[in-house]
């Protein structure tokens, strides 16, 4: 899917409808803008309410860090 967007004179970006189609992006939602390279990265920034119980059953012991890594 490669759409395009202009930026305006007051330096916004209209997000293409087939993309925010394609993403389920409402008015409203809150990015984060990620530097990479020569672009940005786009990432749509969770609410609260759906993070509730993401680590539910997560142990604070046994876990892997990158000292076991290979």
């Amino acid at each position: 899917m490669a759409e395009t967007a202009t930026l305006s004179s007051k330096f916004q970006i209209s997000i293409p409808k087939a993309i925010r189609t394609a993403q389920h992006w409402e008015a409203g939602l809150t990015f984060a803008f990620i530097p990479k390279g020569m672009g940005v990265l786009l990432v749509p920034v969770p609410k609260r309410e759906t993070l509730k119980g993401l680590a539910r059953g997560a142990a604070p012991t046994d876990y892997r860090d990158r000292s076991d890594r290979v």
